[in-house]
């Protein structure tokens, strides 16, 4: 299979196909039709589950209840767990009672952080159909016969599971042979004449209009094969002239979850999609299986390149969400439907008047596994962000370096090709802080290695950008060139550490070297040993300032099938492929980040960019949304795509600035400039064959634009460093839909083209060629907004035609906020760290805002020593008050404030005076009446005292 050699000729018009195709290519992804598990899954019918609780097997402890579920169409039994867990969350997990052998579980400590905290559950209700549980202030009722669970908060039904029936455990079995088929066509001739058990009754108490629906199943049921005849697919597939032998027969898990009341679900990247996710009524279901697709469409449910089974449901009430903790490829169904509000009478005292409850259904579908479902309950949005965090992570508080500006090419050819686009970027005063090499910086795409002939002197290189405050980041992907005097291959190899093929063989395919292979990222030894990897010993050339980029990590696999591993490839344990499929690229960017953590003993936080991610990911480093497209399309749906990553978590994230593949005209490169500079993750990036592009190569007056932009950024680093703390603190989100902060307004529950960052900043990008002006919607009753150049003021819970010709991004900063900046703008961040900061108060309409900062060496983890400062602001009654917002953080600075821009200031003062440690004295000021603008100069105070500035 993947072992035979496979020709130059094939390999090099592999590659031409994957670098020249002008769109993406269909026919090299499954569709739901060519998938045999996704096709039985879909083709399931909503109705009375076979699956009844057996009560008589019920266990009840502080936390749990554990009690089986039998298929009264097979007998075959299941297992569930229903956990209790802190921060009002449950636990549902399925599993089979007694598996043949044992069904695949990712490691607890991996994507979970821990084993999650138990709370207690009380039993409330124990009934002849139903058991209700008691979580905090929420009920959990079990139904017995069909079996389902709902979850009420407050007396609101907010999340069901089998409420549809769906439930589907495809349970290990051994492959039958002739006497077996011959025995399940007895069984089925015979079945009409034998006695009906108890247990095997149709249960009792339909779903309310679906009667009708159920006949006509039986009609179907009465006309279908033998349910024990073994259907095409369950144990061997096809695609195109991909051969799956499926030694494991069929072992799919899948099960509905529907959100009474909810008109809109979030979630699931990644897919090049709106936020707000669509009905796949009349397309495929969103698939989850990361894959390396290149010039990807947009607005379709097709895989791309990182899965993370993580949905919200938002409306005016509350939010809530599920995890579905599954490494296999995934799928899943949307319908917008209609709450049963008779069933739900029953349960909760929630039907007022006839009136109509909106409900989203969802049908969640995987290849292997288990069905192991994390419910979180809110209520608020940042509540289930924290609840989220809680299970899997936040993003680690990122070096300042890494929120700053990249500039990036596959490739930059030679060391003078880098010393020059250095000097450039210096002439033309655009500040810049990390360079990039692609690919072709390697000896011949041996990755820990140099070109001798290109990169001859790379400390050198990487040092002459480290004097500058600059860093440097190579690009190291997972696949090995096959080459025994390649000692990384060899060591790797000598270990026995390569991924198998099905008969066991080191698997063999094909990527840029040419015949490659791939560490088994899964097993933890492997990890080890690549982390080493990135010691300096091992990474000649290397120096403290050079960082990493994981690509191709899905992995990518030229001649495999869907352009990736087969899926009867052999991991850790004797796991296949399809077990784990979504997290190689996750444990990939994991070891690298662990090695750069290595390699300064712990103490420096690490730089890691991957393509590929799964739930927990954000713990590593950064993510981009891959091989975009030069076109108005692609920046325009990089809003959505970054919105969808932040709401899963994935909050350190970009896309890249200027598209991946073709040709941005000025105007389009100038418009992303823009975007990127207020998203993220910004890196700007081009294909080989793409024309250069740096900024300083654009038209003067594109490029004074583009320069304006990102030094825009640099000014807000000490805004954006602020977000990300919060972030790591409590899981919030970076970029977010305006729904996040305003919760009960509807108009933004589907609003993706504007965005807030923190709740601070509102950013409206310009994504339509030749536009000069686009309509703003202002959220917020009672609030003000203030464009954050002219401080014009504009109302809130508005929508408002704003002028944004070329020279203008929409931005403006909330009345009642202040957000630190630094305007002296230097060659990189690293040369700002002890400059001065400024304030920007912007009033709300009562003359009261507030804000914070957070500080520390921007580069190390003496933060978690305390070696920090967390400054909170406060302006009421025309005094502005600092204070310390976390006495456990004991670190000094340099920095100091040099000034304050109080906007909205309803006239000229007459003194202003600082106090410190007891002691006053006068500023200087000034006002502007036309734009309502004090500007308080000099104050002159170290950051991290307390002081207050009185204004008379």
């Amino acid at each position: 299979m993947a072992a035979t050699t496979i020709r130059l000729s094939y390999y090099l018009c592999c590659l031409l196909l994957i670098v020249q195709v002008h769109s993406v290519n269909r026919d090299n992804f499954k569709t739901c039709d060519q998938s045999g598990f996704c096709k039985r899954h879909r083709s399931m019918q909503p109705g009375n589950s076979p699956y009844i609780v057996l009560m008589d097997s019920l266990k009840i402890s502080s936390s749990q209840i554990s009690v089986q579920l039998l298929n009264t169409k097979t007998n075959v039994r299941l297992v569930l767990d229903l956990y209790g867990l802190q921060g009002n969350t449950a636990r549902v997990k399925i599993n089979e009672l007694e598996p043949l052998k044992p069904r695949y579980e990712i490691p607890v400590g991996d994507v979970l952080i821990g084993e999650p905290k138990q709370q207690d559950l009380k039993v409330l209700d124990k009934g002849a159909g139903s058991i209700t549980l008691g979580l905090e202030d929420n009920k959990i009722v079990v139904s017995y016969s069909p079996f389902r669970i709902d979850f009420v908060s407050g007396e609101e039904p907010v999340v069901s599971i089998n409420a549809q029936g769906l439930l589907k455990f495809e349970h290990f079995r051994k492959k039958p042979g002739w006497v077996d088929k011959l025995t399940s066509v007895f069984s089925w001739f015979s079945e009409p004449f034998r006695e009906a058990q108890p247990e095997e009754q149709a249960p009792a108490n339909p779903i309310e209009g679906e009667e009708k629906k159920e006949e006509e199943g039986e009609k179907k049921e009465e006309e279908k094969k033998p349910d024990n005849e073994e259907e095409p697919g369950l144990w061997e597939e096809t695609y195109k002239s991909f051969h799956d032998p499926k030694p494991n027969g069929p072992a799919s898990v899948g099960i509905d979850v529907s959100f009474p009341g909810f008109e809109n679900v979030y979630g699931i990247p990644e897919h090049a999609e709106s936020m707000a996710l669509k009905t796949t009524k009349d397309t495929d279901p969103y698939r989850l299986f990361n894959l390396d697709v290149f010039e990807y469409e947009l607005y379709n449910p097709m895989a791309l390149y990182g899965s993370v089974p993580v949905m919200w449901a938002h409306n005016e009430k509350s939010t809530v969400g599920i995890y579905w903790n599954n490494a296999a490829e995934t799928w899943i169904d949307i319908r917008s439907t209609t709450a049963d509000k008779n069933f739900f009478s029953k349960i909760a005292d929630l039907v007022k008047g006839n009136t109509e409850m909106a409900q989203m259904d969802t049908h969640w579908f995987s290849e292997s596994g288990v069905v192991d479902i994390f419910v979180m309950l809110g209520p608020r949005p940042k509540d289930v962000f924290k609840q989220y965090a809680a299970l899997t992570g936040s993003t680690e508080l990122p070096p300042l370096f890494a929120i700053a500006y990249h500039q990036c090419r596959w490739n930059y050819n030679d060391q003078d090709d880098v010393k020059n686009v250095d000097a450039n970027m210096d002439s033309f005063d655009i500040p810049y802080d990390v360079i990039w090499l692609d690919i072709e910086h390697t000896n011949g795409k041996r990755y820990f290695t140099w070109d001798a002939h290109k990169f001859p002197s790379s400390k050198d290189m990487i040092n002459g950008e480290a004097v500058k405050g600059r860093k440097m980041v190579t690009i190291v992907d997972p696949h090995l060139k096959r080459d025994d005097n390649y000692n990384v291959y060899t060591d790797a190899k000598n270990r026995d550490m390569m991924v198998k093929g099905g008969g066991g063989e080191e698997y063999e395919g094909w990527c840029w070297p040419g015949s490659s292979s791939w560490p088994d990222f899964i097993n933890p030894e492997v990890r080890n040993w690549w982390a080493s990897k990135f010691q300096y010993s091992e990474y000649g050339g290397s120096t403290p300032d050079l960082y990493i980029w994981n690509d191709m990590n899905e992995p990518s696999v030229f001649n495999g099938p869907e352009i990736t591993f087969h899926k009867d490839v052999q991991h850790y344990g004797g796991t296949e492929n399809r077990d784990v499929h979504n997290l190689y690229g996750f444990y990939v960017q994991k070891a690298t980040a662990e090695g750069i953590l290595m390699r300064s003993n712990n103490e420096q936080r690490p730089f890691v960019l991957t393509r590929a991610f799964f739930a927990g990911s954000q713990r590593f480093g950064a993510v981009w949304t891959g091989d975009n497209m030069g076109e108005w399309s692609h920046l325009k749906v990089s809003n959505p795509m970054l919105l969808t990553l932040n709401l899963a978590g994935i909050t350190f994230s970009g896309a890249d600035v200027g598209g991946f593949f073709r040709n941005p005209d000025h105007e389009l490169q100038t418009r992303w400039y823009q975007a990127g500079s207020f998203q993220p993750f910004f890196r700007a990036h081009a294909h080989i064959d793409t024309k250069r592009r740096e900024p300083f190569l654009l038209p003067e007056e594109n490029m004074k634009i583009v320069r304006e932009a990102i030094r825009k950024r640099y000014t807000y680093l000490p805004f954006w460093y602020t977000l990300f703390y919060h972030g790591f603190r409590s899981g919030e989100t970076v970029m977010s839909p305006l729904w996040v902060t305003y919760p009960e307004d509807k108009s933004t529950f589907e609003m993706d083209d504007e965005y807030l960052l923190g709740s601070s900043l509102l950013v409206k990008p310009i994504t339509e060629q030749g536009s000069v002006g686009t309509s703003v919607y202002f959220p917020g009753k009672d609030e003000v907004w203030y464009d954050i150049d002219t401080y014009q003021s504009y109302a809130g819970s508005q929508n408002t035609y704003v002028n944004a010709p070329l020279d203008k991004i929409p931005v403006f900063q909330r009345g009642g906020s202040i957000v630190p900046r630094k305007m002296r703008v230097r060659r990189s961040s690293s040369l700002m760290a002890s400059d001065p900061f400024t304030l920007i108060i912007c009033l709300d309409k009562q003359g009261e805002a507030s804000g914070d900062l957070y500080a520390d060496d921007y580069k190390s983890f003496a933060y978690r020593r305390g070696e920090y400062i967390h400054r909170t602001f406060s302006f009421k009654n025309n005094i502005l008050q600092s204070s310390n917002a976390d006495p456990s953080g004991k670190g000094s600075t340099k920095e100091w404030v040099e000034k304050l821009i109080i906007v909205g200031y309803p006239k000229a003062a007459t003194s202003v005076h600082i106090t410190v440690d007891g002691n006053s004295q006068s500023l200087h000021h000034s006002y502007d009446s036309n734009s309502r603008v004090l500007t308080v100069r000099k104050p002159e105070v170290n950051i991290a005292k307390d002081f207050t500035i009185t204004i008379q």
